[in-house]
């Protein structure tokens, strides 16, 4: 027994305050009620009053109790710390109507249901938990209207696109060594998080603050209501565009959308205080390292090998730059998504899920840490966003950071610039919705005789000989997908032959028996189903190309007409374990 229990014989365990109603699948409340307490509390003691709290006082604070002889406990399943023995020494038998408590399985099972899960990298997780003092926790969290919101929010049939924005600005005891002391805040760390239309995968792709792009002209609403209109920058750090000139979360939002195309449904925004108590509420983070860091300058002191962090080590590892490989901000978003992962790990793991204290804890600090837009700015619209991301698996979450390069028109290199051909590759990938993992779905192909086609050996690249002709109506199309090929791919030897003579509707590979072996490999390079390819019947001369027909479903250059696209290098998942170096 903890402090507060000695000599409480019939005192109820803290952890089982939240209990299962097996007639509504709900965890609900249940606090001890002492003689004259005719309903139960609808929020945790401590918790009545909404406001920030330590993340070391929290839970003590939540998990205080009264001292009065407890009732019979409302709902079947609460748990005493020492039950009162029944007539014959044992433990008191079911009466009459009264039903016995379900097995652990199933309660587990009610659980992992129930929470959903996690995601939208981990700060959806709170909206889920501790569903019964729904009220309290709504009014924890803090909301912006972005003014002329182009998205309509999400819908389970559609893909949806929520940026992920840490600022840099200082709020909060504890965070004085942290950021600039008069800076509004900046864009610090930020991702955009794609999850698929069909929910089997998602794409967390990091943009790197550093990275010199465009922001639009954007409007925000100031604290008396009155409408901004903050002019737009040509060549500017992506990070700017938070904070500055009193640009909100809406003015990143356009800025990722000028920059890949896609439209941003929601966003989550959250500061230093969130690492700190997210971490503390799950129980803290592994994290493994190479070798040992100890950084003055951020105040991170780790020993090789696999820690487990929390509070003000957690922030501090995420906000090195100069402990992790060499010391730009490109490896410290490596070090950032590799912690993300871990965070993933421990929000899935039956050790969270199935504890209502942390769970609670959750809750609390998650909508007391989190700013999001008005679109998701209530438990039941993040409840239910949480609930879609839940059907993710971790494998099947890639993390990406934008492909960038030197800014070219610096001589002492301090910003980057998307790369001119990877980047756009990667922002078609996603704006076809095409997965970065090998998601197992069932393939038509396989049913299909002409599946046997992709069967047998492969050419090398630069064996591959091809003619690209266009006809999807795409300007530009061949060309592109012959930069594409030759400098991504080393198809050297594959010539843009413009514009086919009609529109085609599906894209084709025609090819002669002999150059079957040049045909799977071009296939596997751009993702052709077995459909695409038309084979011939009589072999072709030696040095003859193959035809590639692009057509109406072409998507463009790099994005698999099936399958999953190339991840970039340096991408990982979310279930691998991988150590900072």
């Amino acid at each position: 027994m903890d402090a507060h229990s000695r000599g409480q014989a019939d005192e109820i365990d803290p952890a089982d305050q939240w209990v299962l109603n097996p007639r509504t699948g709900n965890y609900e409340l249940r606090l001890n009620h002492s003689a004259g307490q005719s309903a139960p509390q609808s929020h945790p003691r401590g918790a009545t009053t909404p406001g920030p709290r330590s993340a070391e006082g929290s839970r003590t604070d939540r998990r205080s109790r009264t001292t009065g002889a407890p009732t019979e406990a409302p709902v079947p399943g609460q748990r005493r710390r020492r039950a009162p023995e029944g007539p014959g020494g044992g433990q008191p038998q079911p009466g009459p109507g009264r039903r016995k408590r379900k097995p652990a399985k199933s309660r587990k099972k009610k659980v992992l249901l129930w929470t959903g899960g996690t995601m939208a990298l981990v700060l959806v997780a709170g909206g889920v938990g501790a569903y019964a003092y729904y009220e309290h926790l709504n009014g924890n969290i803090n909301k912006v209207d972005v003014v002329g919101a182009e998205s309509t929010g999400f819908k389970k049939d559609q893909a949806v696109n929520i940026l992920l924005i840490g600022t840099d600005k200082r709020t909060g005891d504890g965070n004085e060594g942290y950021g600039d002391k008069n800076s509004p805040g900046h864009a610090d760390t930020t991702i955009l998080f794609h999850v698929s239309k069909d929910r089997t995968n998602a794409t967390a792709m990091s943009i790197p603050r550093d990275l010199k792009t465009e922001i639009p002209e954007c409007q925000t609403k100031m604290p008396d209501g009155t409408i901004k209109t903050i002019p737009g920058q040509a060549d500017e750090r992506f990070n700017v565009s938070l904070g500055q000139s009193d640009r909100d979360p809406g003015c990143t939002m356009r800025t990722v959308k000028k920059l890949t195309g896609l439209t941003v449904d929601h966003f989550m925004m959250a500061d230093f205080n969130a690492v700190k108590e997210l971490t503390t509420a799950v129980g803290g983070v592994k994290v493994c390292l190479v070798k040992p860091v100890k950084d003055k300058d951020s105040k991170l002191d780790l020993p090789a090998g696999e820690s487990t962090i929390q509070g003000e080590q957690a922030l501090a590892f995420v906000r090195t730059r100069h402990s992790f490989g060499n010391e730009s901000d490109l490896d410290r978003i490596k070090v950032q998504q590799q912690f993300l992962s871990s965070m993933i790990r421990q929000m899935k793991s039956d050790d969270t899920l199935t504890s209502p204290g942390k769970l609670l804890d959750l809750a609390e600090a998650a909508t007391n840490a989190l700013t999001v837009d008005s679109g998701i700015g209530s438990i039941g619209k993040l409840k239910s966003l949480g609930e879609e991301l839940a059907k993710i698996d971790a494998k099947n979450i890639t993390f990406t950071t934008l492909p960038v390069i030197d800014n070219p028109a610096e001589k002492i290199k301090a910003t980057v610039v998307p790369d001119p051909v990877k980047a756009p590759q990667l922002f078609a990938n996603l704006k076809s919705d095409i997965s970065l993992t090998e998601v197992k779905k069932k393939q038509q192909d396989a049913k299909n005789a002409q599946a046997a086609l992709l069967k047998g050996d492969r050419s090398t690249a630069r064996e591959v000989r091809v003619d690209v002709y266009n006809g999807s109506g795409i300007q530009g199309a061949a060309q592109s997908t012959i930069n594409w090929l030759q400098v991504e791919q080393g198809v050297t030897r594959s010539t843009n032959k413009s514009n086919a003579p009609e529109k085609a509707a599906k894209t084709t590979l025609e090819y002669a028996p002999n150059q079957a072996d040049q045909a799977r490999k071009l296939a596997d390079l751009m993702g052709l189903p077995a459909t695409a390819l038309k084979p011939g019947t009589q072999d072709a001369e030696e040095l003859a190309p193959m035809t590639l027909v692009l057509g109406s479903d072409f998507k463009g250059a790099g994005v698999p007409l099936t399958g999953p696209a190339k991840a970039p290098e340096g991408a990982q998942t979310a279930d691998k374990k991988v150590c900072a170096q």
